[in-house]
């Protein structure tokens, strides 16, 4: 009996909450965590097991998580769960959800070709670095486009896709789905210090460009694409302007507003109102006529009185009255409640059947025109909001205007450790601006006026 205990003894240790007990040539743990029995395997070290328990007993005491209490999931699955957050959650838009499936997708094809660790828990440091030197090896075609030359990913490429990579193992940590004392291994690569070395340049108008430029576009591109200059709209704010509400040409004001029953959004919710200068606002003036209703940009063949759209003369609550009777009707059809992205191309149609111009159309529009003007190097009109925001430094305009003109947050993002935000990526100091705002900072100080004054003496 006394030889039993004793055996017992040597084969069991307890610490607290947690007990010990050796199996074969294998130490095994037990404890009941939030519920639920834990039994996780050790090793043949009772030491080292007695370590872990006395670990685990602490941890336990002090009611934080214990390091064996996560679900480990397929990684796979984990960007599943992680989109489905964003759609469901958050309500992350349809294209930023894109965006994260085509990044993250990268890390499950890499998974799969090259056979390494596929469930959250075994994913390490070394995997990730592993997964930077293959992105540089793929090729991708730009923007998506199947028919599209294929080319090595851009430095700012990989460090987005490293950067969503990020943000869902940072959720796998929140969801308890990585073990809660485990890093995540995309932070240990410090990715901000990631240098952007073969980015795209954004090209600018020079002013003799801008002329020409504008002097090249017919009736219905000049007020389109002047607007984008003088008002810094994204391309899809300037497709998304409704009359009356988002036009006052009476005090030549233009409001950039969300129209979330209408299935649109600012790009970053924030809405604004930009002044119109005085040459803007007679230009809308003869574009827009005696219209009072419906987009203020229409489609190219709406130009002539012959043709009208669809939906012409409808107010925006109309339109939203017409999609939910659109939405009434699909769901009738098909027997069953559809799902957002249904819900978003229903609302695509009620812009189409109001004649409101589409957003690629923008963007061919202005590759025709730089190829007719033999500045093949533009070849998309964001760079107007470049030019703008560019413009707006060059007239010393306050940095906060410049912030809410471009529709900005003040606060650090994408990099900026500085007040002007996301405005400073679109901002591109002018050598010549440059030039004069040193000369008239300079021009009192005492060596400056000790040279002027050697100039006259000699």
């Amino acid at each position: 009996m006394k030889q039993s205990s004793k055996q017992n003894r040597k084969s069991s240790f307890r610490i607290g909450k947690v007990r010990g007990d050796l199996r074969g040539k294998i130490w095994y743990l037990t404890y009941h965590e939030n519920g639920k029995r834990l039994r996780p395997k050790i090793g043949p070290d009772k030491e080292e097991a007695r370590q872990m328990a006395a670990r685990i007993n602490s941890q336990l005491e002090s009611h934080t998580h214990s390091v064996f209490n996560f679900e480990p999931v397929q990684i796979d699955d984990l960007q599943t769960r992680w989109l489905n957050h964003h759609e469901q959650v958050l309500r992350s838009s349809l294209q930023t959800i894109r965006r994260y499936r085509a990044a993250t997708t990268h890390l499950i094809n890499f998974i799969a070709q090259k056979e390494v660790a596929s469930k959250t828990s075994l994913f390490q440091v070394g995997h990730a670095e592993e997964f930077v030197h293959y992105l540089r090896t793929i090729k991708v075609a730009p923007n998506g486009h199947e028919n599209s030359q294929k080319r090595p990913l851009l430095d700012k490429g990989i460090k987005y896709i490293l950067q969503c990579c990020r943000s869902m193992f940072g959720y796998a940590i929140k969801r308890r789905h990585l073990s809660p004392y485990a890093e995540n291994p995309f932070s240990s690569l410090d990715l901000d210090r990631i240098p952007i070395e073969n980015a795209k340049a954004v090209s600018i108008f020079s002013p003799d460009q801008e002329k020409v430029f504008l002097e090249t576009c017919d009736d219905w591109q000049f007020p389109i694409f002047l607007t984008l200059m003088l008002t810094g709209l994204r391309p899809g704010e300037l497709t998304h302007l409704l009359l009356p509400e988002d036009l006052d040409l009476k005090t030549g004001m233009l409001y950039v507003r969300n129209k979330p029953h209408l299935g649109w959004q600012v790009k970053t919710r924030n809405e604004r109102e930009i002044p119109l200068i005085d040459e803007l606002r007679d230009v809308l003036t003869i574009s827009v006529g005696d219209r009072v209703t419906g987009p203020v940009f229409l489609q190219r063949r709406y130009t002539s009185s012959s043709a009208q759209p669809e939906l012409n003369g409808q107010t925006e609550k109309q339109l939203e009255d017409l999609l939910q009777q659109r939405i009434a009707q699909e769901e009738a059809n098909s027997g069953k409640a559809i799902n957002r992205s249904q819900w978003m191309k229903l609302s695509r149609t009620i812009w189409r059947d109001c004649g409101a111009l589409k957003t690629d159309r923008i963007r061919t529009e202005f590759i025709r025109l730089t190829k007719q003007i033999e500045l093949p190097q533009f070849t998309a009109p964001k760079s107007l909001r470049h030019l703008f925001a560019t413009c707006l430094q060059d007239g010393n305009v306050d940095p906060l205007i410049r912030n809410e003109l471009m529709g900005h947050s003040t606060s650090a993002t994408n990099g900026a450790s500085h007040g002007l935000g996301m405005t400073a990526t679109y901002t591109h100091s002018r050598p010549e601006t440059k030039r004069n705002q040193l000369k008239d900072a300079l021009s009192s100080r005492p060596a400056s006026i000790l040279v002027k004054a050697r100039r006259k003496h000699t």
